[in-house]
Parts: structure tokens; sequence; C-alpha cells
């Protein structure tokens, strides 16, 4: 790895920083130059479109380039100095024409923040001796749910050593064992095989089924002897799913899987703005129901069947009421708190 593949890595280009740092566009490249050591060498530093960047330095005396610096096996005070004046230069081009990222991979940052939008949680980078292993774990519980790693892709059984970045999640063993047949998942990297899995994060699989298995590994942090047993509180957006009108026509109706319900489960449906409020109270009748989306754009999925127990009035279960229980957020399916399954087992009598 050069030097700059090294410092640029977690680094993202900003195009509108670089001309005010002095950068000239040539064609479809970004130039810069500036002399360094008392003006005895001058550096060229190059940005293409990309963001990749090459820097070159030059012996003014003689006009030609210098690479000493860059032998692995060059020793000398004189050769450390050109050294640690290019990479001085470098860094402070970084400070200020780049944007920090976490990781080195578009799909790494991608689940990453949107880990970050859902959960709240950031990544936390524990390990001096990897520093480019990050968790991420549940505030409430302190449990992990993924690990982020760069590691050599020969350590998941390929025969390439190319870097690449993974995410290790927990999830049932049944479900491991079917993700191990599809292209993208290993056997879980330097953790129990049995309960976790190692995705690879190179957009091989969409970040939408990545996220949805996120889901599941964070459920395992959450139950607790404080959840009620095989009860769910499940979100909806009644602007893309009238419940009502559903119900009018039967009882029964389909719903997404999106973790592992089980048949005779209990599903509470919290239906969002204008309502905030829990509103509906399901059985599973029937889980793991092939379902085809109309749009095709949407990879077939799993549904469950659920029958209607009760409706609840508006505002009668409102998010307000659950916050008291220990409920501050419903974006994705999640587990009931037992003191407040309790409450409305009290107000059903």
């Amino acid at each position: 790895m050069t030097i700059e593949e090294e410092l640029f890595r977690k680094a993202k280009i900003d195009f509108d920083k670089i001309s005010k740092y002095g950068f000239k566009k040539e064609k479809s490249l970004y130039k810069y130059s500036k002399n360094i050591m008392n003006n005895t060498f001058r550096v060229d530093v190059e940005i293409d479109e990309k963001g990749i960047v090459k820097g070159k330095v030059y012996d003014l005396s003689f006009g030609d380039e210098y690479t000493n610096f860059r032998m692995e096996d060059s020793i000398g005070s004189f050769v450390g100095q050109v050294k640690a004046e290019f990479e001085s230069l470098l860094k402070d081009i970084r400070s200020n024409c780049f944007n920090r990222k976490d990781f080195i991979n578009e799909q790494s940052n991608r689940i990453a923040k949107a880990i970050k939008e859902k959960y709240r949680d950031e990544p936390e980078f524990e390990w001096e001796k990897f520093p480019g292993y990050a968790t991420f774990r549940n505030k409430d519980s302190k449990k992990w749910y993924g690990i982020i790693m760069n590691i050599d892709k020969s350590k998941l059984g390929e025969k390439s050593t190319d870097e690449v970045e993974v995410i290790n999640i927990k999830l049932e063993p049944d479900e491991i064992e079917d993700l191990l047949k599809q292209d993208g998942f290993y056997p879980a990297y330097h953790m129990n095989k049995k309960s976790w899995i190692t995705i690879i994060l190179n957009d091989t699989i969409a970040d939408e089924k990545i996220m949805s298995l996120i889901d599941k590994s964070y459920l395992y942090t959450v139950k607790n002897k404080n959840s009620a047993k095989n009860e769910w509180i499940v979100p909806a957006n009644p602007k893309y799913f009238d419940i009502d009108k559903a119900l009018k026509e039967n009882n029964t109706i389909m719903w997404k899987q999106s973790t592992d319900i089980k048949i005779n489960d209990i599903v509470y449906i919290y239906v969002g703005k204008p309502y905030s409020s829990i509103m509906y109270k399901f059985k599973v009748v029937e889980v793991n129901i092939p379902y085809e989306y109309k749009d095709k754009n949407i990879k077939m999925q799993k549904v469950i069947k659920i029958d209607l127990i009760t409706r609840y009035e508006k505002g009668k279960l409102s998010f307000n009421k659950l916050k008291d229980f220990g409920v501050n957020a419903i974006r994705s399916q999640r587990y009931m708190p037992l003191a407040l399954s309790k409450y409305i087992s009290k107000i059903e009598r």
C-alpha cells in the first residue's frame, strides 16, 4: 500500500474545498505543487475525479523524481526528513480538502449511517491494535449486535488476499445455515459460527437486506427478563397501509415478517402520525409465508398471517403513555416491555 493510499483510505474528497486550497484543474485532474526542504525539493500532488491522490517528489537540483523515501529498506535522517515533510503536506491536504470516513468501503459507511439513524448508536473503535474494527452496541444493555472489521479476504476462505470490510451479526442457527448458501455470506470470522455470521460489505448484498438482518441481531440485545415473552410492538405507517380498510374484509391480514416471530406470538401494532398510538392487538397464526411483491424491484420476502384480537381507542396507548414504560422509540419491530404488557392486560379487563 502506498503512502497516499494509507493516508486517504478513510477520507472522502470535497471538491468545493480543493480550489480554495490552491488546486488547479487541468482536464480531469486537480493539481497542486509546493516546495519543501528549504526549496530544494518540490511536491506535485494530483487528485482525479474519483478523489484518488497521487504525489511525486522532485529534486530541484537535478530535476529528477526523488523516490528513495518510498523504499521500505531506506534509512538515514535525510530520507526520513523528506518522507516526513511529504506526509505532512498530504495530511494537511486531507485535513483541509477531505471529510473523514469511519470506514474504507462506501457500503460500510452507508450501513453505519443507517444504524446511527435507526438506533442512535455510533461505531465504537475499541482496539488500538485493530483501528479498523468497530462495534455497535445497544446503549441500554451494552451488548453488541454488530462489528465491522477490515480483514484479509483469505480469512473468509477465499484465494484473494485483498483487504475487505465485513460485518458480523447474530442470527438464528437455521437462518445462518440458509444464508451461507448465498453469495456474500460467510461463516463468522473470529466469533461463534453457530450464532454469528459474516457479511461482506462490497455491495454484493443490498443495504436493505443487510439492515433487515441487523434488526434481528439487535433484538438479541433487548430481549431480557424485563420483556414479555413472545410479545412484540410493530410500527405501521398509515400513509402506506390502511389497516382498518383491510380488516373490513377479513379479521386476518398479512404482515411483513422481519424477525423470528413464531406462531401464537402476540403482535401489537403501533400506528404512526396522526395516531401515534398502539391501535391493534393480533395473534400470529402462520409464519414463513412466501410473498411476491407487485413491484418487481422488491425481491420475494416472507410474511406472517395475523388474527385481530383487540382494537384500541386512539390515545389509549399513546406514545407518551408508552414512554412511561421505557418505550422511547418504535423505529422497527421491538420487544414488548413486561410492565407495559401487564398494564395492557389490566386495562383490557
